[in-house]
Order: C-alpha cells, then sequence, then structure tokens
C-alpha cells in the first residue's frame, strides 16, 4: 500500500532518499517542498527550509526541489557544490 501524500515523488540521489511535492499557491505560483528520508548515517527524517520564492511554473518548482535535494545531500557529504 503507498502511503504517499498525493503529488509526492520519491527522489535518490548519492544512496540518499527525498521526498518532493510541488504546491500551486492561490498566486498561480508553485512552491516546492524537500523532505530527507532516508540514507545517510545517523540523520533522521526531516524537512528540508521552506523555500522563500515561488517559482511561474511546477517544471521550475521541481527542479529547484531536485536542487535543494542534492544541495543537502553535497553539504552533508563533504562535496560542497562542486560537482553541479
Amino acid at each position: 500500500m503507498d502511503l504517499k501524500p498525493p503529488g509526492e515523488t520519491t527522489f535518490r540521489y548519492e544512496g540518499l532518499e527525498f521526498a518532493l511535492t510541488v504546491t500551486e499557491m492561490p498566486t498561480g505560483a508553485f512552491m516546492p517542498r524537500v523532505r530527507y528520508l532516508s540514507g545517510a548515517a545517523g540523520a533522521e527524517p526531516v524537512p528540508l527550509p521552506e523555500d522563500t520564492d515561488a517559482y511561474a511554473s511546477a517544471a521550475e518548482a521541481w527542479r529547484h526541489a531536485e536542487q535543494q535535494a542534492m544541495r543537502w545531500a553535497h553539504d552533508r557529504t563533504g562535496e560542497g557544490q562542486g560537482r553541479f
């Protein structure tokens, strides 16, 4: 049985797993949301800081959610942003 909220996508990167969602705001803009789920030693599931920017399209918000997850992974693996 799938217990994911509607619209949630699992994103895997560098052995880590994240849940990504994009919410359409009443203004018509889109907000990305990212939750870390698993894969990092000693790290508990946690929502990543919410983005302060809204995006004009859902596709742009999805790309930003993926980038936010990748930055979080790099920050915790010592990779920095050198691989972007």
